[in-house]
C-alpha cells in the first residue's frame, strides 16, 4: 500500500446531518415549504451532488415546468444558501473525527504512506472542516487535497481519483480508497482502486456490496490486510 485516499468530508467527520439541516434552512430562507426528512435524504444520497439533488427535487415538485402556482425556483441560489448555512454550522459545531481516522492517518504517516483527501466539495468547505478539527487533523497531514475546482466531472465518474493518482504518482493497485457513499465507491472502483465503505449516519443502510469491505470504524492494521490479500 502506497496511499490511503479519503473520499469525502464525511469520511473524516460525519457531517451528513449538518448537510441535511443546511438544505432545510436554505429552503426556508427562500420561502419554500420543502423539508427533507432523514428518510428522504437517505434515498437522495444514493446519488452525488447537492445541486443535483435540489434540481431533481425541484423537478419532481414542479413537474419539470420550473414553476407552480406562479412560483419559480432558483436552484443555484438555494444551493449557495445551503453552502453558507453548512459552512456556518461547521464553524459553530463541535464536530469530531470519526472513529479511527486520526489513528489511521498517524499510522500511515509513520509507515511512509501518502494520505490524500479526494473530495469534490468546495475549497471553503474543506478549509472550514479542517479548521474545526485543527486540534487533531491538519492540512499538513495530507499529501494532496482535491476540491471542486480541480476536476470537471463529479463522482461516480473516475476523474477525481484519476487526477489524484496522477498527482501522487501512484498506481491504483497500490492504493485504497475510503468512501461513505455509493457514488464515491463507484468512482474509486472505476479508477481501479479497492474501496473500503465507511458509511456515515445517513448512508449506513445503503447497499455497499461493490466495496471491498464494509466497516464502522477505521483500523490501519485491517486496511493493510486488505491490500496485502489483493
Amino acid at each position: 500500500m502506497s496511499a490511503i485516499l479519503f473520499g469525502s468530508i464525511s469520511t473524516i467527520a460525519d457531517t451528513s446531518e449538518l448537510q441535511r439541516q443546511a438544505f432545510n434552512q436554505a429552503f426556508k430562507a427562500h420561502g419554500l415549504d420543502w423539508n427533507w426528512s432523514q428518510a428522504d435524504y437517505l434515498v437522495m444520497l444514493e446519488k452525488s451532488g447537492g445541486q443535483n439533488r435540489i434540481n431533481d427535487y425541484a423537478d419532481s415538485i414542479l413537474q419539470g415546468s420550473g414553476s407552480a402556482n406562479g412560483q419559480t425556483v432558483d436552484t443555484e441560489a438555494i444551493h449557495r444558501s445551503k453552502s453558507e448555512f453548512f459552512q456556518n454550522s461547521l464553524t459553530k459545531s463541535q464536530i469530531e473525527p470519526r472513529f479511527g481516522v486520526v489513528e489511521t492517518i498517524q499510522s500511515a504517516k509513520i509507515q511512509g504512506l501518502k494520505i490524500a483527501f479526494v473530495t469534490t466539495t468546495t475549497r471553503e468547505n474543506i478549509s472550514l472542516l479542517i479548521s474545526a478539527l485543527h486540534l487533531r487533523i491538519q492540512v499538513s497531514d495530507f499529501d494532496l487535497i482535491l476540491n471542486a475546482e480541480l476536476v470537471d466531472r463529479p463522482k461516480p465518474d473516475k476523474a477525481a481519483y484519476t487526477f489524484a493518482l496522477e498527482r501522487l504518482g501512484e498506481k491504483s493497485a497500490d492504493c485504497i480508497a475510503i468512501e461513505d457513499n455509493l457514488a464515491g465507491v463507484e468512482s474509486a472502483i472505476a479508477a481501479g482502486i479497492n474501496c473500503i465503505a465507511f458509511p456515515n449516519q445517513n448512508t449506513a443502510h445503503h447497499d455497499f456490496d461493490r466495496a471491498k469491505h464494509l466497516v464502522d470504524r477505521l483500523d490501519f492494521d485491517e486496511l493493510q490486510k486488505f491490500l496485502v490479500s489483493k
